[in-house]
């Protein structure tokens, strides 16, 4: 056996509570927390300031290439594209409504497969998206792949938006839901679907705890206890 660290490939559709999942079981393996939607969300926060347009791909593929994303953990999980911290201006409604376009173009996922790839080569870190176990690490150790229902998901966001003072309709949400699986599922390039060898998780009735306590026996089950938290 190699003695690289694992890693962990957690999939699954928006609002399936990949975030707030892979960041616990990183925090209780020790390992790193890696969230490609952000990535995403920046090139979307980029493009937004540099006023391309969504329907110029090449010239959002060129500021995907030309800029620099990573991850400050200094500070808990902070997100700069280049050098600025872009944490917060990333989860806006206006970035949130670009970032799934953006991720379908071509040109994007394979810059930013490269830069996913080269932050595990050492192993040791978990990463969450729509294609992490399909495309970016097909070979990944551990393979999580999580489900819950459009309302529940929906009511998710919903709740999100309150916390942050936005108001929102559940019947909207749910319906952005229900487009936003259809487009990630359908596009031509690394569409989401449930890798082969992935656990499936439907988180529609679990507490968060309960789901990660899940994941985390998954990691010592293919990992012969390599991945335990003891």
């Amino acid at each position: 056996m190699t003695s690289r660290k694992p890693i962990v490939a957690i999939d699954g559709p928006a609002g399936a509570g990949k975030s707030t999942i892979a960041r616990r079981v990183a925090e209780k393996l020790g390992f790193i927390y890696v969230d490609t939607g952000a990535m995403y969300r920046a090139v979307a926060w980029k493009s937004l300031r540099a006023g391309v347009s969504l329907s110029d791909s090449d010239g959002i593929t060129a500021l995907a290439k030309s800029m620099t994303i990573r991850f400050d953990r200094s500070n808990g999980q902070r997100v700069f594209a280049d050098s600025t911290d872009v944490t917060e201006a990333i989860r806006t409604p206006e970035v949130t409504r670009l970032s799934s376009p953006v991720s379908a173009i071509s040109g994007v996922r394979r810059r930013l497969v490269e830069m996913q790839r080269e932050m595990g080569t050492a192993g040791g870190i978990v990463m969450e998206g729509r294609d992490i176990g399909t495309v970016v690490f097909p070979d990944a150790e551990v393979k999580v792949f999580l489900t819950a229902s459009p309302e529940e998901r929906a009511r998710r966001r919903q709740l999100e938006l309150a916390e942050k003072g936005i108001e929102s309709s559940l019947d909207d949400l749910a319906a952005q839901m229900r487009e936003r699986d259809d487009r990630d599922s359908s596009r031509e390039d690394s569409p989401l679907r449930q890798a082969a060898d992935a656990a499936p998780i439907d988180t529609d009735n679990m507490t968060i705890d309960q789901v990660v306590e899940a994941v985390l026996r998954l990691c010592e089950e293919r990992m012969r206890g390599c991945c335990s938290t003891t």
